[in-house]
């Protein structure tokens, strides 16, 4: 049997690996700290869950337009002008089926055969992986300290080819939760518009940011494409919904190629995401975000302590990248004897880089300061074991 050939382009996501084998573990009877996926151990929001369910009370689950009910990209754009102090007509948002969905749109309006996508080494591997499947070639440039673990101005600049039609980055980056300075990010929309190609934010980390206030390309360009999602910020992982936000010329397109592939959004998380903009519900946010900057901290002095903390602690998100090559170079067989020696989970480098990711392990801070403790010590303990 001959598939699609374009699907071989497409590696397996090693972390769901290991996390069949943590939860094999459990079932077994064996005390996993999970470390290893990226979703924090916080409940949906109150407010949001009574609204999703009032929505089913009230029989609203029927369909809704393909970008979505007119309230909720109301709301998104009221959200981008109080927060941001940016201009994003509600006619510019679609709102997906996760960010996933605004991802898939944006890659078939955007790349093709022919054409090279740039974009930083690590990076959320679904990214490269959908602008395979639409055809395009992926220029992933390996990024480090010296650029802040960013896809920055010069670094597009020099790698800028003459078929090169899309630069994507991502901030707060998955997996080392590093940001883009506003400078920077001016500079790279002038770098890619001077070039006459197309600017792709993920931005779905937005608002978990540390010692920062959160930045949206939005309120520095209205040509830029922005990919979000309410899984993250907004603790709504399993509701399965996301936005784009589109230059206003590329709305129809995108609109034709969401009634043809999602038909539309979920309608009940639609009602219930109209919630999670709510003055309450924010204040429960901002107390969640402040949890992770406490869990961040309190990783990072235990991992000072045995000399695997980042050199540049991340200002975003909530993983830590860090480079094992002082035990292994081997991330995949690293991660697996961990959980099998010290019944801890965390994700191989491998699967977010095409360069160091052997060397490299993902840590997501999702569980509570105690275990993240406990986690640290087992991983003294199997570390004291490879020297």
């Amino acid at each position: 049997m001959t598939w699609n050939a374009r699907l071989d382009r497409v590696a397996p996501f090693r972390v769901m690996h290991l996390l069949e084998l943590a939860q094999r573990r459990e079932a077994d009877g064996h005390d996993v700290i999970h470390l290893e996926v990226g979703e924090p151990d916080f409940p949906t929001p109150t407010a949001v869950r009574d609204a999703g369910l009032q929505a089913l009370t009230d029989g609203r689950t029927r369909y809704t337009p393909a970008c979505g009910i007119p309230a909720l990209r109301e709301a998104i754009s009221g959200h981008y002008r109080d927060h941001f102090a940016a201009d994003v007509a509600p006619e510019r948002i679609l709102v997906t089926p996760g960010a996933s969905g605004a991802l898939l749109l944006a890659s078939q309006l955007l790349a093709g055969p022919g054409d090279r996508v740039v974009m930083a080494d690590p990076n959320y591997p679904c990214n490269r992986h959908f602008m395979a499947l639409a055809g395009a070639e992926v220029d992933a440039v390996a990024v480090g300290d010296d650029s802040g673990w960013q896809l920055t101005a010069e670094l597009i600049a020099s790698h800028w080819r003459e078929t090169t039609r899309l630069a994507m980055l991502a901030s707060p980056s998955n997996p080392t939760g590093h940001v883009l300075p506003r400078a920077e990010l001016e500079a790279v929309t002038q770098v890619v518009a001077a070039r006459g190609g197309h600017l792709l934010v993920d931005e779905i980390y937005q608002g978990i940011n540390y010692g920062m206030a959160p930045l949206s390309v939005t309120s520095i360009s209205d040509r830029a494409f922005v990919v979000n999602s309410f899984s993250k910020y907004f603790g709504m992982t399993g509701w399965r919904l996301g936005w784009l936000v589109a230059p206003e010329e590329a709305v129809e397109p995108l609109t034709r190629l969401a009634q043809n592939v999602f038909l539309a959004p979920s309608t009940p998380a639609q009602h219930a995401a109209l919630a999670a903009f709510e003055p309450q519900c924010l204040e429960v946010l901002e107390a969640r975000r402040q949890e992770l900057a406490v869990r961040r901290d309190a990783l990072l002095r235990g991992l000072e302590r045995l000399g695997l903390a980042p050199a540049l602690p991340p200002q975003g998100a909530f993983y830590l990248w860090l480079d094992i090559s002082a035990y292994s170079r081997d991330s995949q067989a690293f991660c697996q004897e961990l959980l099998e020696q010290e019944n801890v989970a965390i994700t191989p480098g491998t699967d977010f880089a095409l360069t160091g990711g052997e060397h490299h392990v993902r840590i997501a801070f999702t569980t509570t300061v105690p275990r993240l403790k406990e986690a640290v010590g087992r991983l003294e303990r199997f570390l004291a074991r490879q020297r």
